[in-house]
């Protein structure tokens, strides 16, 4: 079994990993894939450029899990109208500290409000997969039900695409694994901020939380 380690591939003993490949119990965790990071308009309230050439493997990946049986969870953030869980509340910490590197952000203060064209999904959902569409900060999990719903389908591994990979990707594989799931992030089928954070978040993972594997590798254990 190939896998990624501190940014290296190396080959695995699947063996030492049986508890991670077992597709009956897997669920692909798909985050963030909507308008509000993948527009390519100038009025995009949180862009995420380097995240749109995933978009196309992601939906191959999915057809391709699918049709081995495997669960798909499409997480998206949603605000609530007037953004009072967000920038008219206690606003979320990047609003402040990203635009220090990025620059200010045209219109961010419409991301993620819940019925606007930011929240449609852009990856394609089909009507067997879930959908988790609380997330109102960097994890999945929070302040979502996503744990309840992985452990009521008996869920022991997440297997983790999209984006951000030194964001939302990562508080999600941290969070994941402080609750005890196996973790998989596709290396192939995330993005990060820029090379360099999306190496690192890579390397972390593949030292602390879970394996770091290729999609193509995935579904080539998966078929056995």
């Amino acid at each position: 079994m190939k896998a990624w380690v501190y940014n290296e591939e190396r080959e695995l003993d699947a063996a030492q990993f049986a508890d991670y490949l077992d597709p009956a119990t897997t669920a692909v965790v798909s985050i963030d894939m909507h308008r509000g990071h993948l527009d390519d308009s100038p009025d995009c309230p949180c862009p995420a450029p380097r995240a749109r050439d995933v978009v196309a493997p992601i939906d191959s990946f999915h057809d391709a899990v699918r049709a081995l049986g495997v669960r798909i969870v499409h997480i998206r953030s949603v605000l609530r109208p007037g953004g009072v869980d967000d920038v008219h509340g206690i606003p979320s910490a990047w609003r402040r500290t990203f635009p220090l590197h990025v620059g200010a952000i045209p219109n961010a203060d419409a991301h993620a409000i819940e019925g606007s064209k930011w929240t449609e999904w852009v990856t394609r959902v089909a009507p067997g997969d879930m959908r988790v569409d609380s997330k109102r900060r960097l994890s999945a999990f929070y302040p979502t039900d996503l744990d309840f719903l992985l452990r009521n389908q008996r869920i022991e591994t997440v297997v983790l695409n999209g984006g951000f990979t030194d964001c939302c990707v990562l508080n999600t594989a941290f969070d994941a694994s402080n609750r005890n799931y196996r973790v998989i992030v596709l290396r192939d089928l995330v993005r990060g901020t820029d090379a360099h954070l999306e190496g690192a978040a890579l390397a972390m993972v593949s030292l602390h939380l879970g394996l770091v594997m290729d999609s193509a590798e995935l579904l080539r254990q998966w078929r056995g």
